[in-house]
Parts: structure tokens; sequence; C-alpha cells
């Protein structure tokens, strides 16, 4: 069954939120060298931010706008790199993305979720 991509930005974040807690998940007690030699972590942890850099493109421009701490370009840009010239990724700077620089967006997500569960 097809499903219809949903236009929801509680739905982006959301899936925002979740994908960042699969990436802990998968990294949970790893190292970076048991992170970089597993096969299947590095791959799964890589989809999890495709996902999340789709998601945070599909987020509407007023929020973004209010949240600058966040380089929402470069977001978007990371998750072309990973489809599109996945030779260049390097498993330091997944390892470092994964481990030190989703938190700031994390908590954004969950600010913004609430502002759309309780408007006003």
């Amino acid at each position: 069954m097809l499903s219809v991509p949903s236009r929801d930005p509680g739905q982006r974040l959301q899936d925002i939120i979740d994908n960042i807690d699969a990436v802990r998940g998968f990294i949970a007690d790893m190292s970076f060298d048991s992170f970089a030699s597993d096969r299947k972590t590095y791959y799964a942890v890589v989809r999890a931010l495709e996902i999340i850099s789709e998601a945070s493109r599909r987020l509407p421009d007023d929020l973004k706008s209010r949240h600058h701490v966040v380089d929402w370009q470069a977001i978007a840009a990371a998750g072309n790199i990973y489809r599109h010239e996945y030779e260049a990724v390097i498993p330091a700077v997944i390892w470092h993305t994964a481990t030190q620089q989703l938190r700031p967006l994390e908590e954004i997500a969950k600010e913004e979720l609430m502002r759309i569960d309780q408007p006003g």
C-alpha cells in the first residue's frame, strides 16, 4: 500500500524526534571504533540522518525562522550528501553528528511540537 507524504509540520517534527531517538538507540554503548566497523549500525544511523534532513526540509519557513541556532541549510545539504555523494561521507563526521549535534534540533522539534499541540 502506498502512503501519501504528510504536509503536517507536526508529523515532520515527530519524525525528527523519532529518528534522533533511533540514532541514540543504534549507537548506545558503542565507541567510535565499534560504530565505524559495524556496517549495519553505520547504515542505520545514516538512514535516520537522511530522514531527519528530509523532514527538516519540509518544515514551514516561519518555524525555521524562529530558530536561528539551527543551520537548516546545512541539515538539508547533509541529506543530499548522504544520498548523492555517499562516497564522501566519513564515519567520523557521522559519529560527531550523532553524538554532538542532534540535541539542539531535538529540543526545537519538541518545543515546536508542543506549540502545535497547544496553540495560542
